[in-house]
């Protein structure tokens, strides 16, 4: 465990990535166009129930000062971060005469950075107020207002006039505000309403609950109600470039591209990679047709070397460029394709294990909204130096600088869709409206190249129609693996079938996910570990985990051995991708690497990247699954050193090692031959039957091993299943329903063993010598 702070050395955090010339007008907003409201001197954020690295280095006005939307940029733009004038009302109350708070914008109204820190519920309505003027340069061009994310029915009033309304908690939206403008001061009016769970909307995780700390919550945290991402002015062309589809197609060396325009229809349009000020390719068409852009002999993009390509798009008339925009693209493939017989996703055509870690993005200083986009960074960074290569954004939607840190940094992103309240069944109108915002989460994101896949819905929240949705997303978005259902065999949730990845939730797992003849096999959550770091509590004595460690080095043994076994048992017998639960504690759970407050690294860092690694590793050169001889009797012989002339054996119905030698009697060559048949509970795996006891079988039991009668329970055929796993001198045998538990024998007694576990026998001395047996000649053929 280490604390995040280091004496003499810039942590982490504060480093300095290089960004590409694209993005270095993030900090140019213009902040003269806007002025904060009366009050604001006197504004003051809520005390936090903790502090990350960054809540006190938040700017009170224009907080998150960089550029929101890294993949279409313009040099000129107003950002409207910072103290607005606020009020709450009830649900049904018309705009305020008066607001008597004011709140720090993007945070949401619960949080402490904004301010306010106050539970909203099904019966109140947020207000915000602020003024600004238009800089006198934007004369001649239309000025769109742009709001990042607002949780959840939001209405705008410019000087009086409602310009729009918008339904929706993680897509952006703008609205064209030059007809309310007025030349000099002008006045924004927002409300927002949001039910929370309370209504039928995509909510994700949040709950209304109580914003200060407090026990309970469970898997689910406190609501974000409001605005909370970026809010900003920019002035456009009236014929201008609203957004760019880009996909690479490495199949013919081009990037395809939509040039997607308002005012626009039927415009030429101009499109440009380069790399460095060196063009790669240029092509026109027309604004809304697909151009292909040559990218000759190109640097393909790869979490080990995230290559970007600058790219710019122009809308021209006859030769004249009437505007222009900025972007990104990374060169890369994902599909699905078999790899030695077994269905895998590939990167560019090859297969790479995909480890990562559940990423929540939640903090107890912003909830939904990273304080900095240092901070916003420093959760991806963090999976970087822990040696993950992927993120799932859990059933959450992060705005567009957290992609552009995952492109920049070079991880693999499976995107959530954030789900409906559990245990309802959504009416047709909830899912009208997930769906139009599913399309436009997708539409706002399809052009990044770390995002590989798309989660439709999780464990049955909300569930419905799973298979046409999952049907509907690949053909909306062919350029991306599709997961119908992440946690199949969970909570009773529904599989559709289909899609590109078959999901398990195993806690604490790893488990047994197979492949199908359709679907690659992945393991969409696991884990869990939970170590409780004094200090660094939200609720101190409130936090619970999947599986409580002893200590640090008890944490650190127990995930470095999940890793482990998945690397040595899970990948060659068809895994081809894992999720930890999770990065970074989260309100009362308590099973991150890392605290909420983002100010301890629980684990080993080095050990962890090194043990992720050697998973990634593994992957590029998968040995072929162990196999051993059914129908045929053979004899387990121990490898530890000083003890390889012992042999597994049975006495009294329990395990034991015992020497034996040709002069051993009749009775102890009988009780150390075994008969190797397909396993009962599955058959990748096998089962051990006795020799001199036909029926009965070797099985764990309370983690003791003994030999038992087939009582025909499914209980007990997987107790007496093993799954076989190459071992440096032998083969390990590692519990089928207890992935990750091993036979092992300690002082002359066989037990299932876990690395990094608890127990006597767990003891991780000679562990794997004494968890890897010579399977030989049968002593009593």
């Amino acid at each position: 465990m280490s604390r995040l702070r280091v004496p003499g050395r810039r942590p982490w955090w504060r480093r300095a990535i290089a960004t590409t010339g694209l993005l270095a007008l993030v900090s140019s907003a213009l902040v003269g166009a806007g002025s904060a409201p009366a009050g604001a001197a006197s504004w003051a954020p809520k005390p936090s129930p903790m502090t990350t690295p960054w809540t006190d280095r938040v700017p009170v006005d224009k907080p998150l000062p960089e550029y929101p939307r890294p993949q279409l940029t313009r040099p000129d733009w107003a950002n409207l971060n910072g103290i607005w004038d606020f009020a709450v009302t009830g649900r049904d109350a018309g705009q305020p005469a008066s607001f008597t708070d004011q709140i720090r914008v993007p945070f949401v109204a619960e949080s402490p950075l904004s301010g306010i820190q106050r539970r909203i519920t099904e019966n109140d309505k947020l207000w915000y107020k602020r003024t600004f003027t238009v800089p006198s340069d934007w004369n001649g061009r239309r000025v769109e207002l742009n709001f990042g994310a607002s949780d959840w029915q939001t209405t705008v009033w410019v000087n009086g006039t409602r310009v729009g309304a918008h339904k929706g908690g993680y897509d952006s939206f703008a609205y064209d505000i030059t007809p309310q403008l007025n030349g000099g001061t002008n006045t924004v009016v927002v409300s927002v309403y949001d039910p929370t769970q309370t209504g039928g909307q995509a909510v994700g995780k949040q709950r209304i609950n109580d914003v200060q700390p407090h026990s309970g919550g469970g898997i689910f945290y406190t609501a974000a109600s409001g605005i909370w991402q970026t809010v900003w002015l920019e002035p456009v062309a009236a014929a201008h470039i609203t957004r760019l589809d880009m996909t690479p197609d490495l199949g013919d060396s081009t990037l395809r591209v939509k040039v997607q325009g308002a005012s626009a229809s039927g415009r030429s349009t101009r499109v440009t990679v380069s790399s460095g000020g060196n063009v790669a390719g240029t092509a026109t068409g027309t604004v809304g047709s697909e151009i292909s852009v040559p990218v000759p002999n190109p640097h393909l993009w790869t979490p080990e070397d995230p290559f970007l390509y600058d790219v710019k798009a122009e809308l021209l008339d006859g030769s004249a460029v009437t505007d222009s925009a900025a972007g990104y693209t990374g060169m890369r493939s994902i599909a699905v394709a078999k790899v030695d017989g077994v269905l895998r996703p590939v990167l560019n055509g090859k297969f790479v294990f995909q480890t990562g870690t559940l990423d929540q993005g939640y903090w107890p200083d912003g909830i939904y909204t990273a304080p900095t986009d240092d901070a916003l960074k420093s959760d991806l960074q963090a999976h970087k130096d822990l040696g993950f290569n992927m993120v799932r954004k859990h059933i959450k939607v992060e705005p567009q600088r957290w992609f552009y840190w995952a492109d920049k940094l070079g991880l693999l992103v499976w995107q959530d869709m954030p789900a409906m309240d559990t245990g309802k069944s959504p009416d047709a109108a909830a899912r009208t409206q997930w769906e139009a915002e599913f399309h436009s989460v997708i539409d706002q994101h399809r052009s990044s190249p770390s995002l590989v896949m798309w989660v439709d819905q999780n464990e049955g929240w909300g569930q419905y129609d799973q298979a046409r949705i999952a049907n509907e997303v690949k053909a909306y978005d062919p350029s991306r693996l599709v997961n119908n259902m992440s946690g199949v065999n969970c909570c009773g949730s529904v599989d559709g079938g289909n899609g590109d990845v078959i999901d398990n939730h195993i806690y604490v797992g790893p488990g047994n996910t197979a492949p199908t003849a359709t679907r690659a096999a992945v393991l969409g959550e696991f884990g869990g570990l939970g170590y409780k770091v004094p200090g660094h509590e939200w609720f101190p004595g409130g936090g619970f985990s999947y599986e409580d460690q002893a200590s640090v080095a008890a944490l650190n043994n127990r995930f470095v051995g999940l890793l482990d076994s998945i690397r040595v048992g899970q990948l060659p017998a068809g895994l081809s991708a894992s999720v930890y639960t999770e990065i970074t504690d989260v309100e009362n759970e308590a099973n991150g690497l890392l605290t909420y407050d983002r100010q301890v690294v629980k684990v080993d860092t080095a050990r962890v990247k090194a043990a992720n690694q050697a998973l990634v590793n593994a992957s590029r050169n998968p040995a072929p699954p162990v196999t051993l001889p059914t129908g045929q009797y053979k004899s387990l012989r121990v490898t530890t050193p000083g003890y390889t002339d012992k042999y597994l054996r049975h006495q009294d119905a329990l395990a034991f090692t015992e020497v034996v030698s040709g002069a051993s009697s009749a009775l102890l060559k009988n009780d150390a031959t075994w008969k190797v048949v397909t396993g009962l509970a599955n058959s990748n795996c096998y089962s051990l039957e006795s020799r001199n006891y036909p029926g009965e079988f070797l099985r764990h039991r309370d983690f003791r091993v003994r030999r038992d009668t087939d009582d025909g329970s499914a209980l007990f055929k997987a107790d007496a299943t093993w799954c076989a796993i190459a071992g440096t001198g032998g083969v390990r045998l590692s519990s089928a329903n207890l992935p990750g538990s091993y036979l092992r024998h300690i002082d002359s007694e066989v037990w299932l063993a876990t690395p990094g576990g608890g127990h006597a026998w767990d003891n991780p001395a000679t562990f794997t010598e004494d968890t890897t047996w010579a399977v030989e000649a049968p002593w009593a053929p």
